[in-house]
């Protein structure tokens, strides 16, 4: 089926850039609506003060030929939150697929830097946006998706439940906030399966987001550029890679058979058989433990 969601209504919050842009627009190239949020705007942007907006997604989602629709909101704000779902169910009368991408705190952590040298109102900032959004979201957003079975929340995370277990991620904040979102979709799933939806956590590989890019300097037609600087980037993947992840998700009949586990966009390539942008089926989290973190020379052969 060319638009096997068809008919389907997303949520796709935190949907400005990133990952939450690629899942938007491969949601909607799988024929759904979509509803994107975020704080940045064509009139108005965030303290990211970033050229991307929750407009651009809506139209790029219209374009791959789902239906956008673009809602300002901040979702530490359980009333933007309430007002956001009531205008879906208004509109829609019915959610079927939530995804949870709200982030927002690249500019809050600061790398190896142990909790009393961090300064604490980022990391409690970074924890707020991190955690507390998607908890308002769902609790504000769940009610509708339940009312229809075969609902599926996709909490977006960094890293395997798996690698974060073993591996200390960048900071005391940053840590705890990616490992409490895998955490949030292993209760959910608990919350969810007997009603009849289904609740996992999902990660990206490297990724190479708009800020990613920018970071190397380099773009997206040319980001091998970068290896010269950082050659393990060799395993990075699109945004659109991931969102590919969750539109298999959300089309398989059989999706609860993953309720509360933690996947990664390079295993569900394996398991759907989807592949990036470049044709590739790049598995970053494969790759991390047993290349980059093992100290051998960056070699993505059998990885992608």
């Amino acid at each position: 089926m060319s638009h096997p969601l068809e008919g389907k209504v997303a949520l796709v919050a935190g949907a400005t850039r990133g990952a939450g842009r690629g899942i938007a627009v491969e949601l909607g190239a799988a024929g759904a609506t979509v509803y994107v949020t975020g704080r940045s705007t064509r009139a108005r942007r965030s303290e990211y003060d970033r050229p991307e907006t929750i407009e651009d997604t809506a139209d790029l989602v219209t374009e791959a030929g789902g239906h956008g629709i673009a809602v300002p909101a901040d979702h530490l704000d359980p009333a933007q939150v309430r007002a956001l779902v009531d205008r879906v169910e208004r509109e829609q009368g019915r959610l079927d697929i939530l995804v949870n991408d709200i982030w927002g705190g690249e500019k809050l952590f600061a790398w190896d830097s142990p909790l009393w040298e961090h300064d604490l109102d980022d990391g409690l900032r970074l924890l707020r946006l991190a955690i507390d959004t998607h908890a308002i979201t769902s609790h504000h957003a769940l009610p509708l998706l339940l009312r229809r079975p075969g609902g599926l929340v996709v909490e977006m995370t960094d890293g395997t439940a798996e690698y974060n277990r073993d591996n200390y991620r960048n900071s005391f904040f940053y840590d705890l906030a990616k490992t409490a979102v895998l955490r949030m979709a292993f209760a959910l799933g608990h919350e969810l399966g007997g009603r009849g939806a289904t609740a996992v956590a999902l990660t990206p590989g490297w990724m190479r987001s708009e800020m990613m890019l920018d970071v190397f300097e380099v773009r997206e037609d040319n980001w091998r550029d970068a290896l010269d600087r950082e050659p393990h980037f060799a395993i990075s993947e699109t945004p659109r890679y991931v969102g590919r992840a969750v539109a298999a998700l959300a089309a398989d009949r059989d999706v609860a058979r993953f309720n509360g586990q933690s996947l990664s966009s390079g295993q569900l390539a394996r398991v759907y058989g989807f592949t990036d942008l470049d044709g590739s089926r790049p598995d970053a989290w494969r790759y991390l433990p047993e290349v980059q973190d093992a100290g051998k020379p960056a070699d993505t052969t059998g990885y992608r």
